[in-house]
């Protein structure tokens, strides 16, 4: 490829990166063709993440910039043509203190916000609702423990079965559903291998481990579909294991739940019942 295609090809990729989020390369809660930049937040959290990204590009930006001037000076000011005579000098004091201080300055910098964004993601509050997600080869299930004590199984949408505006890999049969801006605690378990409950949108990534509860938590702010997928390699489907999630209304919300539990109900087999026919399985 010619130099100056090769050179285009870099700055138009540059200029791509550099672009803030939020453009029209992200999408609401699920990735879109040609996407460079993370998906549209959808929680706090994830407003977070997303400032802390942009934050962390111009840091790294301005660092590439500088290490590059300094390597064309050194090119143009001591190359053998130029510089016939180099220098011996072995040890500079104030050279050495400053490659020394600065970097440690700018990861202090770094660490400060990175902190706050980790304790904001690992400390949950006072939860008005709380959702168990259980990862089984290749499914979830989600149980509502505070709305009438139902469970279903969410599985991936067959292609013939998509309807118009549902994306492939990423739809299901069973959504799980939430109310907007209310705090969602969910809880995290594995049934048979590790698997990893993951909404980009949300802020959110946690492992899904057999025999251990893990714990996360998400506050939607705006209603909509988000998806997610299992990020744990799990097996040969692992591919087809997505999540999505439906934010609607306080009132819808409520209406769902008086239908999700007779819907679900139906099915008669209390939890531990399931699970112990999974296992027979």
């Amino acid at each position: 490829m010619p130099v100056f295609f090769r050179t285009l090809v870099i700055a138009a990729l540059a200029a791509a990166v550099l672009l803030p989020e939020g453009t029209a390369f992200a999408g609401l809660g699920q990735p879109t063709p040609w996407q460079i930049g993370l998906q549209e937040s959808g929680s706090p959290v994830m407003d977070d993440v997303v400032w802390f990204h942009s934050f962390l590009l111009w840091i790294i930006t301005g660092i590439t910039v500088f290490v590059l001037a300094l390597l064309v000076i050194v090119m143009v000011k001591f190359n053998a043509k130029a510089n016939p005579t180099p220098s011996r000098t072995t040890h500079n004091t104030l050279v050495e203190v400053l490659w020394t201080v600065i970097p440690v300055v700018i990861l202090v910098i770094i660490a400060l916000p990175s902190f706050r964004i980790l304790f904001i993601q690992l400390n949950t509050p006072p939860a008005d609702l709380t959702i168990k997600a259980t990862g089984v080869t290749w499914e979830w299930k989600y149980h509502y423990p505070d709305n009438g004590d139902f469970e279903f199984d969410s599985l991936i949408q067959p292609d013939k079965d998509l309807k118009p505006g549902q994306p492939r890999l990423l739809s299901v049969d069973n959504e799980m559903v939430v109310p907007v801006n209310k705090v969602v605690r969910v809880q995290v378990t594995g049934f048979d291998v590790i698997h990893s409950f993951t909404v980009p949108s949300f802020g959110i990534k946690i492992d899904a481990i057999p025999g251990r509860l893990n714990e996360t938590w998400f506050k939607a702010t705006k209603e909509g579909w988000y998806y997610g997928q299992c990020s744990e390699l799990c097996g040969k489907d692992h591919a087809f294991m997505p999540i999505a999630v439906r934010v609607v209304s306080e009132a819808e919300f409520s209406t769902w739940v008086e239908e999700a539990k007779k819907k679900f109900a139906a099915n008669g087999i209390p939890t531990n019942v399931a699970t112990a026919n999974l296992a027979a399985e």
